[in-house]
C-alpha cells in the first residue's frame, strides 16, 4: 500500500502518462494523414499507368 501512496503522489508517472498520450495522439495523426496520401498516390501512379499504356498501344 506504501507503494501506491508513493506512486500516486510522483510526479513522473504522470509526465510519462502525458508523453504516452501526445504520442499516441501524432501516431493516430500520422495514420490518418497517410491514409488520405496513400490514396492520392495511388491515382497518381494509376493515371500514369494509363498514359504509358496509351503510348505502348
Amino acid at each position: 500500500m506504501h507503494l501506491l501512496r508513493s506512486l500516486s503522489r510522483s510526479k513522473e508517472g504522470a509526465t510519462a502518462i502525458e508523453y504516452g498520450l501526445i504520442a499516441a495522439l501524432i501516431a493516430v495523426a500520422l495514420i490518418v494523414g497517410l491514409g488520405g496520401f496513400s490514396d492520392a498516390l495511388l491515382n497518381v501512379f494509376n493515371t500514369i499507368e494509363g498514359y504509358l499504356e496509351s503510348a505502348v498501344s
